[in-house]
């Protein structure tokens, strides 16, 4: 992977800026473009200086542009959204300042891994849409119930699972004796890593009036739907680690799954807002990477992984 995606990454990303460079080539290339380019339609999501209907119209016209791809287009379009910057973050103003790199660089991968690229970050930029487009005067962004919760949380991240998967299929031969039962978890894997960031960054949505932890839910009953998407989560690590996956994907998926366990005992024990202290990101993630060098077992909640059936 090129030095300037890499550079994109750790600008723009916190858990998956370790993850991705444990993964091997082409997945490495293909997974860091894909992060980019959800991380482009969150940043219009997400553009609380911006109207609705210039948030609308911005995701619209990236999901166009993702239809028919070429530089040209997102020259045009980076230029356009960054004459009013829709963020103070400055990673995700560069990120959308290279949007023109960002499409080079996928249109030179597998025509397989881009088709998957394409479709599913369509199809989150829409979902995207729809919340935008439904939020009350004063929210950017507003969940009411817990079945809104889920389908907010599939839209930007279990899709994002499932597209992992299919990246993980094309490059990894051994995992497609196992496809129905990855597919069946992959969204879950994805959905438990944006409960528990949700319950982390409940402060600063309130602050951009995004109200994504629905007032009726008691707490306690997302503790218990966060804990049973990462227990599905460790579920799809176990059959990835059974089924022969290289190293790198078991790493790659297991470390995020790690780090939202122990940021949602951190929340029980906290409440909204707690995260886990650098030092301990770092011990977790050494720790991680001795068991599957020895090939020991490890542990995510009560389940233990293990490196063969």
């Amino acid at each position: 992977m090129s030095e300037r995606i890499d550079d994109l990454l750790e600008k723009t990303s916190r858990t998956f800026a370790l993850a991705i460079p444990l993964l091997p080539e082409p997945t490495r290339r293909e997974v860091g473009l894909a992060y980019l380019l959800f991380r482009v339609a969150d940043t219009l999501e997400d553009a609380f200086s911006w109207s609705k209907s210039r948030r609308l119209k911005s995701l619209e016209e990236f999901a166009n542009l993702l239809r028919a791809p070429s530089t040209q287009g997102a020259e045009a379009l980076a230029a356009t959204w960054l004459q009013e910057p829709p963020s103070d973050h400055d990673g995700y103003l560069e990120l959308l300042s290279e949007l023109p790199l960002l499409m080079k660089e996928t249109l030179s991968l597998d025509e397989e891994a881009q088709e998957a690229i394409y479709k599913d970050t369509i199809r989150t930029t829409e979902g995207m849409a729809e919340f935008v487009a439904t939020a009350p005067p004063g929210e950017n962004l507003l969940v009411t119930d817990l079945e809104q919760l889920r389908l907010y949380c599939y839209t930007v991240a279990g899709i994002v699972g499932e597209l992992l998967t299919e990246l993980f299929l094309i490059s990894q031969p051994s995992l497609v004796p196992q496809a129905c039962e990855l597919r069946e978890l992959s969204a879950s894997f994805g959905e438990a890593l944006q409960l528990v960031n949700i319950l982390k960054d409940a402060a600063v949505d309130s602050q951009e009036a995004r109200s994504l932890l629905p007032q009726t839910v008691p707490l306690e009953d997302l503790f218990e739907l966060a804990l049973g998407d990462i227990d599905a989560a460790s579920r799809y690590v176990e059959i990835l680690r059974h089924a022969g996956a290289d190293s790198g994907v078991a790493a790659f998926c297991s470390l995020p799954v790690l780090l939202a366990h122990r940021n949602l005992e951190l929340l029980e024990e906290k409440g909204p807002g707690a995260k886990i202290p650098r030092g301990e990101v770092q011990e977790i993630s050494m720790k991680l990477l001795t068991s599957l060098a020895t090939g020991t077992p490890f542990a995510i909640g009560h389940r233990t992984i293990t490196s063969s059936a």
